[in-house]
């Protein structure tokens, strides 16, 4: 992105001013070399989005904020709903709810390294991941409704981990509003298989050690230090999310057409947020939410499982869970006003500032932990909201490096067989169902992920507690 055509409010926020067209103006959380390394695609789409009715304050893009359908990946706007504000299918993505779960083990590295390759084969065995990728739960069609509206609380209650995972899950494990008779009878088919599988692409599962502490308040609470091994877990709603996403693309973009709504890019398909169309898709997508949020909870109970079986000694326990793909309705302040709006989060992940009630009482202090996914050969970040990011970003930070180029012309650059052999040689286990799809997610096809976190930092919207490295990734 051309920095001479952007207006720089200080060393890492940038503005794209309004012109006749924009309700508001850009906003992007970046050094200078991010926002050079980004391509003018991004400013496009955020300047779409910020023509968009009734949007508020500006449309922002984080550090990781790279060329995405309809909205940027790493991109964030508020609506309000008084102010004739839309709900955007493209300003969720069709992985609805993906995120990241954490939990910690109560191991050190020195106890878990002689039998990380057992550990890491293990959960290989044991978690479905791949293309398409089933699971041993097979659901009813009054089930899935029962997942839909239920989430990790439907999990936990068919005994799929416990109760004490749900107070730290976002929601606390369940979206409330969720109406499955929103969801098509296709989208639910794709689900019936499909409860605690990992699915291809950038998803994963990584064992991890803390290498590097920042913040020992925050760390202390969390219950983690330097050498401590934790897992992370990253997915989403799979084929039902995807499908809830493609029928209402359609939908919403015919609802634009008839409320008079002037779209930008098609991509951006929207409707009125009080409209029936505006509402029939928030609360299909709420119960998208939901799938994700049971997804993730059964994935968690499979890695007690492994643990159990092969370093029975561990604890796991959580640490936080939450998505980065997703419309919530959120109070937030607007010029001195108190409002509820509708805050789009595409690739972004939500990062409030201490106090706020939606956190466990246990981060009240310290903030909500924001868990930023790097990538299989390089580091991931656990980091806590602020208050700065809760004013000047409604609460949103980064979800993770952000991609540097397309996955064809990574294919084209790396193989997945060496890259397997290069990492484990760096002492980084990979075990995936697919060569093409690890060569799709080369760590080189990834931006610096220190760097953007370090954006993020010094920007104030969270801030730095753990670095973790990998010691073994699990990849469709």
């Amino acid at each position: 992105m051309k920095k001479s055509s952007l207006k720089r409010i200080d060393e890492y926020e940038w503005e794209i001013p309004r012109t006749d067209d924009m309700n508001v103006p850009c906003r992007v959380f970046a050094t200078e070399e991010l926002i050079e390394e980004m391509d003018e695609k991004v400013r496009e789409q955020l300047t779409n989005v910020a023509c968009l009715p009734g949007i508020q304050t500006a449309s922002l893009g984080m550090p990781d904020a790279h060329w995405g359908y309809g909205f940027p990946i790493g991109g964030v706007a508020a609506f309000d709903p008084d102010e004739e504000g839309i709900i955007s299918m493209g300003g969720v993505g069709f992985d609805i709810a993906c995120g990241v779960r954490t939990l910690k083990t109560g191991l050190t590295r020195e106890e878990v390294e002689p039998k990380v390759r057992e550990l890491v084969d293990s959960l290989f065995r044991t978690v479905p991941a791949g293309l398409g990728s089933t699971g041993e739960i097979k659901l009813k069609g009054y089930e899935i409704d029962e997942v839909l509206r239920g989430g990790a609380v439907w999990a936990v209650d068919r005994g799929y981990g416990i109760k004490e995972d749900l107070e730290y899950t976002e929601e606390r494990g369940m979206m409330q509003g969720a109406d499955p008779g929103n969801v098509s009878d296709h989208a639910k088919k794709r689900e019936a298989k499909q409860v605690g599988t990992l699915g291809s692409g950038n998803h994963y599962l990584e064992v991890q050690y803390v290498c590097e502490v920042y913040d020992r308040v925050a760390a202390e609470v969390m219950g983690v230090e330097e050498n401590d091994i934790l897992v992370a877990i990253h997915c989403g709603s799979r084929g039902l999310g995807h499908q809830i996403g493609t029928d209402y693309l359609k939908n919403l973009g015919s609802a634009a057409s008839r409320y008079g709504i002037n779209l930008k890019d098609r991509e951006l398909a929207s409707a009125p947020i009080k409209s029936k169309e505006g509402q029939k898709y928030l609360t299909a997508m709420y119960a998208g939410i939901n799938c994700a949020l049971a997804n993730r909870q059964v994935i968690g109970h499979m890695v007690r499982q492994v643990f159990d079986k092969v370093l029975p000694q561990a604890t796991v326990e959580m640490i936080y869970d939450v998505s980065h793909n997703t419309c919530k309705v959120e109070e937030h302040l607007v010029n001195g006003k108190k409002k509820k709006l509708y805050v789009h989060r595409k690739g972004a992940t939500r990062a409030f500032g201490p106090g706020r009630p939606e956190i466990p009482k246990k981060y009240a202090e310290i903030g909500q932990p924001v868990l930023i996914g790097g990538t299989m050969g390089t580091c991931s970040f656990i980091m806590v909201g602020t208050e700065s990011g809760t004013e000047r970003a409604f609460g949103s930070a980064c979800h993770g490096a952000g991609r540097a180029m397309s996955r064809k012309k990574a294919k084209g650059i790396w193989r997945g067989d060496k890259l397997v052999k290069e990492l484990e040689h760096n002492g980084i286990l990979i075990r995936a169902h697919s060569y093409p799809g690890v060569a799709e997610e080369a760590p080189g096809a990834y931006k610096d992920v220190v760097k953007v976190v370090d954006a993020v930092h010094k920007a104030d919207l969270a801030r730095k507690v753990a670095m973790l490295k990998p010691l073994g990734c699990i990849k469709g």
